[in-house]
């Protein structure tokens, strides 16, 4: 628990501090994104948050992506990710460096390799493969588009999806297709860089993944309202 504490105390200072802009022809820059903070509608007190941050320069850049499921005051998923990102084309960077997941227990450490981006039709994507202990490989897709109403008031539905190689019982997730969030915000950007949101949420898990959370009693498919604020520097 101490090391889970440290680690929301390092993006939290990531989000008050952020690193300064150089000054020359390539100066080294940095942005920090927070992506969501939210709150649902669930029965139990559930926060998101999803942050971005990145130091580099036009080419070469560090990035770090944390996602971070607080269930009643307790880390239900806690994901750290530490990769370097090289452009190889306009508007395309590849990655690669290394993904923790602290919980749910036990914790699972990942290679991570994979491409993020401007897709045709202004769609932003990542597509990421992750390959771990024991011969354990996943794949996540994600895919982003912003409707603009107006200047100030944005739609942006989102769908995420996730596989894994092989069977993981002590985790809950099943081999092919595990789970799909498909979500929908509309935010009012205050300023450019403030945002607040309200949206929905619909995620299901399937196959084995769908089996094994009937089997705990938990819901294979939920629907839930999120209040949330989007920020970045």
């Amino acid at each position: 628990m101490k090391n889970k504490s440290l680690i929301f105390a390092f993006l939290l200072t990531l989000t008050i501090h952020p690193v300064s802009a150089g000054m020359n022809d390539d100066p080294i820059l940095a942005s920090l994104s927070l992506n969501q903070f939210e709150v649902t509608d669930d029965d139990e007190d559930t926060v998101i948050i999803d942050l971005d941050a990145w130091v580099g320069k036009d080419l070469n850049k560090i990035w770090i992506k944390s996602e971070i499921e607080l269930v009643d005051g307790d880390f239900e998923e806690t994901e750290l990710q530490l990769l370097y990102s090289r452009g190889f084309a306009r508007y395309w960077d590849v990655q690669m460096g290394g993904r923790h997941d602290f919980d749910p227990s036990p914790s699972r450490t990942w290679l991570a390799f994979g491409i993020q981006g401007l897709a045709p039709y202004f769609f932003e994507s990542e597509i990421t493969a992750f390959v771990g202990e024991n011969g354990r490989t996943a794949l996540r897709l994600d895919f982003e588009y912003e409707l603009m109403f107006t200047q100030k008031l944005i739609l942006t539905p989102e769908i995420e999806a996730n596989f894994y190689g092989k069977d993981d019982r002590e985790l809950g997730l099943g081999s092919g297709l595990s789970d799909t969030e498909f979500r929908l915000r509309l935010r009012y950007e205050v300023r450019r860089e403030i945002a607040p949101y309200i949206g929905v949420t619909f995620a299901r898990k399937y196959g084995n993944t769908a089996d094994y959370a009937k089997l705990t009693g938990q819901n294979y498919s939920n629907t839930s309202i999120m209040l949330g604020i989007k920020l970045w520097f």
